[in-house]
């Protein structure tokens, strides 16, 4: 869950908001991201026998359709998440590289970069193939490494908290937009840091204890919930928000060479680019899990269901890292950068989150569980808060998104024979959602 994102959650949120909005912000994301925490411990523990995580709670409670999109959706988050952790890896390098008259690495997106991104990550494609306690125990180095520069920043940022510069344009009357509208810019972003949340469920068929999955969840949001906090409100207190959001990513950085100096710098660095390493080790495993799981159960080809002799689900991560890759050349040619990668991967992940309190709901009925329906119900609240606080835009992209990925299901369908299995409202769903995205399209080229 810690990744690049919090190293850059400073001038991410600045940006953005105030500093009362930006506490309202995160007021109302650690009761969401509490609550869906919550909500995939109880299931892990109510259905122990779904070892596929999200995607298998979303196929069981609404079937194969809304089932391969949760799938489909949470693979594309993971996808995007991948290219950003690679960019953001060598747009920190640039601290070292580049001046003024001299852009080597830039933001992560020009050739160089390309290149450097390209080693990385073939690098990780080959641990991966060497098995998931290998990389497992790789991140457990990164994980450690991590949080070193993080509680040097938090330390050094209390001492040099100054309350007026926090106090300033408290309302943030200089960014022009009402508090509730702040409060809805910061949603992706505040999400964006927690995805992750459901690692340990999507890979909970490989846990030695099913038990630690759900409480290995609610101990890493608490904690996740804590670093985000600190970080992004002393940051406020040390140099002024107007400042704060002109500073380049990784912007935690810039804050440690107010601090400390030049040696800051460096430290961060470096931290980020260990931080991102093991992250990006992770959602590699996550992501090439999903297909995976999801060709057992008959909704992606049966090709992806090959494992190497290591148990690596090698034709699964063949296709992840292939779009990893495509996607790269696509960064390079465009010149996009972390921050849009941001915005794209937190939409992907709105439906599977949404639909995990949807499932427990239904879960609540079957049972008759007060208890379920309250922790359902303001889960799956929170997700349409989201899907709301995204914007029609946002909303727009993902429904491209989405289309490809229809043709994928259909040809899975019939590979599996289970095209008659389809009802005919998933049959309208899949037409509404292909006609709908020619109009996305359109609107999206001419905005």
């Amino acid at each position: 869950m810690v990744g690049a994102g919090v190293f850059s959650l400073p001038q991410n949120m600045a940006e953005v908001a105030s500093p009362l909005a930006l506490m309202i912000g995160w007021s109302i994301t650690g009761i969401g991201i509490l609550f869906l925490a919550i909500s995939l411990l109880l299931l892990s523990r109510i259905r122990p026998d779904l070892d596929g995580g999200i995607y298998t709670y979303a196929k069981e409670g609404f079937g194969e359709l809304v089932g391969f999109c949760s799938a489909w959706g949470y693979w594309l988050c993971a996808v995007i998440a991948n290219v950003s952790y690679l960019v953001i890896v060598f747009a920190a390098l640039s601290f070292f590289t580049d001046h003024s008259d001299n852009i080597i690495f830039g933001d992560g997106n020009t050739w160089q970069s390309l290149i450097g991104e390209s080693i990385l990550l073939w690098i990780i494609h080959w641990l991966v193939l060497r098995g998931t306690q290998t990389a497992a125990g790789i991140n457990k180095l990164a994980t450690f490494a991590k949080l070193i520069p993080l509680s040097l920043f938090i330390i050094l940022a209390i001492f040099a908290f100054k309350i007026d510069i926090f106090q300033f344009d408290f309302s943030g009357v200089e960014i022009g937009k009402p508090i509730w509208q702040q409060v809805k810019n910061t949603m992706l972003i505040t999400l964006w840091v927690f995805i992750g949340i459901e690692g340990a469920v999507v890979v909970s068929a490989r846990a030695q204890r099913r038990k630690d999955v759900g409480l290995a969840t609610l101990l890493a949001v608490i904690s996740a919930l804590s670093i985000y906090i600190l970080v992004t409100l002393l940051s406020l207190g040390i140099v002024p928000r107007a400042e704060l959001a002109e500073m380049k990513n990784p912007s935690m950085a810039s804050l440690m060479i107010n601090m400390m100096g030049n040696y800051g710098e460096i430290i961060i660095a470096a931290g980020l680019i260990l931080s991102v390493c093991g992250a990006y080790l992770s959602w590699t495993i996550m992501a090439t899990e999903i297909p995976y799981i999801a060709s057992l159960h008959g909704s992606f080809p049966k090709i992806f269901k090959y494992q190497n002799k290591n148990n690596a689900p090698s034709s699964s991560l063949w296709l992840t890292n292939g779009a990893v890759q495509l996607s790269l050349i696509l960064i390079w040619l465009s010149g996009s950068n972390y921050n849009m990668l941001l915005t794209i991967a937190s939409e992907m992940i709105l439906v599977p989150y949404f639909l995990v309190g949807a499932f427990l709901i239904k879960i609540s009925f079957e049972r008759n569980n007060k208890g379920l329906l309250i922790i359902g119900t303001v889960t799956s609240l929170y997700g349409l808060w989201l899907l709301y606080a995204s914007g029609t835009i946002n909303l727009l992209l993902s429904v491209i998104l989405y289309m490809p990925g229809l043709f994928i299901f259909l040809y899975a369908q019939k590979q599996n024979n289970n095209k008659k299995s389809l009802s005919r409202l998933e049959k309208s769903a899949i037409v509404i959602i292909i006609f709908s995205s020619i109009p996305a399209f359109w609107y999206l080229l001419h905005i």
